[in-house]
């Protein structure tokens, strides 16, 4: 299953306040750790909400907004892709981070939907051009 496994921001994230040598040091050894047992796809920070845009859809009319934006603790710093067995062993993972920020910090896993969770509502050529399009990512 694959799970993508957000890093929420926190008042340090927002204001740019970039990492340690420590703790840079601490996630890059996780991260090979993850990239060697084959877990993670994929793995980014993200600038603070500042450097950012939101586009509000309603109907056909769009409306964008320029960052910051406001609750900081719903807001996400960073991000995995993960291909893990179940979501147990996504959590057994998680637990073995290094605090991702300066002070407390909270880290969300959330599953990914995945082709098979649409057959039932989906036209078969539906699924098929959703493959198509996955098998041109990866070759790329």
């Amino acid at each position: 299953m694959r799970v993508i496994v957000l890093v929420k921001a926190t008042v340090d994230s927002e204001a740019g306040v970039m990492p340690t040598a420590e703790l840079f040091e601490a996630m890059g050894n996780y991260n090979e750790e993850l990239v060697n047992a084959g877990i993670m796809q994929a793995g980014e920070g993200l600038k603070p909400s500042s450097a950012g845009k939101r586009i509000l859809f309603d109907g056909d009319a769009r409306t964008v907004t320029d960052g910051p934006f406001s609750a900081v603790n719903e807001l996400v710093a960073g991000f995995w892709l993960w291909e893990v067995r179940d979501m147990d062993e996504a959590l057994e993972w998680v637990k073995r981070c290094p605090n991702p920020m300066l002070g407390p910090s909270e880290i969300e896993i959330r599953p990914l939907y995945e082709l098979e969770d649409f057959a039932e509502d989906a036209l078969p050529e539906h699924l098929e051009r959703e493959e198509r399009l996955r098998r041109e990512i990866e070759d790329r």
